[in-house]
């Protein structure tokens, strides 16, 4: 998880300072798991009660773009967000949709190419697990 002061995420990406990004990204920062943008929405309207999802979805997809934030693929039915910069993979319940991270080591993935074949040049590696966790598997047999 990035901790660095906004400021700064701000020089290294090239994105303006405003407030309504400094505080979407202090709400990131304290989201646990892999929130929806409207999850965020919610949180964020917390602190300015005025601010539409249309400007939420707006500084969600320049963050994204910045590589401030990372999007999960959409296996779980919506798009899902973290701030989770180190390499690792996700489990994903298809029943609940509920996201985990996974590191690769867990996987036991082979050795990674760079290029594949037909000269698909590889900028990196997500692995979504797809099944169910063990929270639906315990609801499943019941008590």
């Amino acid at each position: 998880m990035l901790t660095m002061p906004f400021r700064e995420v701000c020089e290294r990406n090239g994105i303006a300072m405003t407030h309504q990004r400094q505080v979407l990204y202090e709400v990131m920062q304290h989201m646990e798991g892999h929130p929806s943008p409207e999850d965020i929405y919610e949180r964020v309207k917390e602190k300015i009660p005025a601010i539409s999802l249309a400007t939420v979805y707006k500084n969600i997809h320049l963050f994204v773009a910045s590589g401030v934030l990372r999007e999960l693929s959409l296996h779980h039915g919506s798009v899902r967000l973290e701030m989770n910069g180190e390499e690792h993979h996700h489990a994903v319940c298809s029943k609940c949709k509920s996201v985990s991270d996974l590191d690769e080591k867990s996987l036991g993935l082979l050795q990674k190419r760079k290029k594949l074949p037909g000269g698909f040049l590889v900028e990196r590696y997500a692995v979504d697990v797809i099944g169910i966790c063990a929270t639906c598997q315990a609801e499943a047999t019941g008590p």
